[in-house]
């Protein structure tokens, strides 16, 4: 029998009746992952088709304790109506350890002896996020002719000038290269005799390894201004290097937020961005972040989150304050009793 080449995730999106009625000899020709055979594609997709009739119905058994286990590690939490997202992520980690159930996988994921890694290796398929550099420009600016100029104020007269942010959810990078970016800018005027240091945690480890090479391409490099490009960057073929003056200030360590006795080792910050980050946690696990972040906040600190993102109904530890073009949480004043007081 001939072994017709298929490509594995073109196959698993597919039913097996969907499957079978495609036209499989011409996805040969459109085929640019690894291959397996014709009779291999049909148990796969046959595996793809039993998950995705358990959509239709009650969720699949084994893929709800795959989502407990990780909203118990990480406080990631997929409602039933995103468990589809959740199975594409598992269904690269079968592929990759060649599991064909479910329930194969979850054992991977709690009995077997590398259980912890395989589950650090869920948690970078999950937590991919899209950024790029300079992404909230007016956030930016708000920070640089608002909040700085603030931090100065209520830092200047301490012995030691320094300013510390947190980028909790770095991602690849992009955003605390970008922070450091400002902050040079800012040292030739206001932070003059200042030093600075940022702390960029996530959660993805591929994702900490790509920052800390810091050579990125056009996608992510798409905002940057010919002066910054010129100034911060160098060409490394297709891809732009950041520079050391640029990394030097920025140090990048894997932090689940979720894991209260690492976030308790945080020390004391200026600034905390966490920007398209708490979109992935519900409600309890939003506001066990949100506290750590409170007992992390100097008083005179800002929290900054994403454009669309809100504390409304989370927390009201923190006080809404408006600034050109964007909007910062600073912290709300508390009695002994450990209430906010008006």
């Amino acid at each position: 029998m001939r072994a017709y080449r298929l490509c594995p995730a073109k196959a698993k999106r597919l039913g097996a009746d969907e499957f079978l009625r495609a036209n499989i000899f011409s996805l040969r020709s459109t085929c640019d992952g690894p291959e397996f055979t014709f009779c291999e594609a049909l148990r796969v997709s046959a595996n793809a088709a039993q998950v995705a009739a358990s959509f239709e119905g009650p969720p699949d058994p084994d893929l709800v304790r795959i989502r407990d286990l990780v909203y118990e590690e990480a406080g990631i939490f997929h409602p039933d109506s995103k468990l589809r997202l959740l199975w594409e992520r598992c269904g690269r980690r079968m592929q990759e350890l060649k599991t064909e159930t479910v329930r194969e996988y979850f054992e991977c994921l709690t009995v077997k002896p590398n259980r912890q890694a395989e589950l650090v290796a869920l948690l970078n398929e999950i937590t991919i996020a899209e950024t790029c550099f300079f992404r909230n420009q007016p956030q930016l600016n708000a920070v640089r002719d608002v909040v700085i100029p603030k931090i100065i104020e209520a830092k200047a007269k301490l012995p030691i000038r320094r300013i510390r942010i947190w980028s909790a959810g770095c991602s690849t990078g992009e955003e605390p290269y970008t922070l450091s970016m400002l902050l040079l800018e800012e040292s030739e005027r206001r932070l003059r005799d200042w030093s600075f240091e940022i702390l960029a945690t996530d959660l993805n480890e591929r994702s900490l390894a790509h920052a800390k090479k810091g050579l990125y391409g056009s996608y992510s490099t798409r905002n940057l201004s010919a002066y910054y490009r010129e100034k911060y960057f160098l060409p490394e073929g297709e891809q732009l290097q950041v520079q050391s003056v640029v990394r030097k200030n920025v140090k990048f360590s894997r932090l689940n937020l979720s894991d209260d006795a690492r976030m308790t080792f945080m020390k004391s910050v200026d600034i905390i961005f966490c920007c398209n980050v708490l979109i992935y946690f519900d409600l309890a696990s939003k506001r066990r972040v949100i506290q750590h972040f409170y007992n992390k906040l100097l008083p005179h600190g800002y929290l900054l989150l994403g454009s669309s993102e809100s504390l409304y109904r989370v927390t009201e530890d923190f006080r809404l304050v408006h600034l050109p073009g964007a909007t910062a949480y600073v912290k709300g004043e508390r009695s002994q009793a450990g209430k906010k007081v008006s």
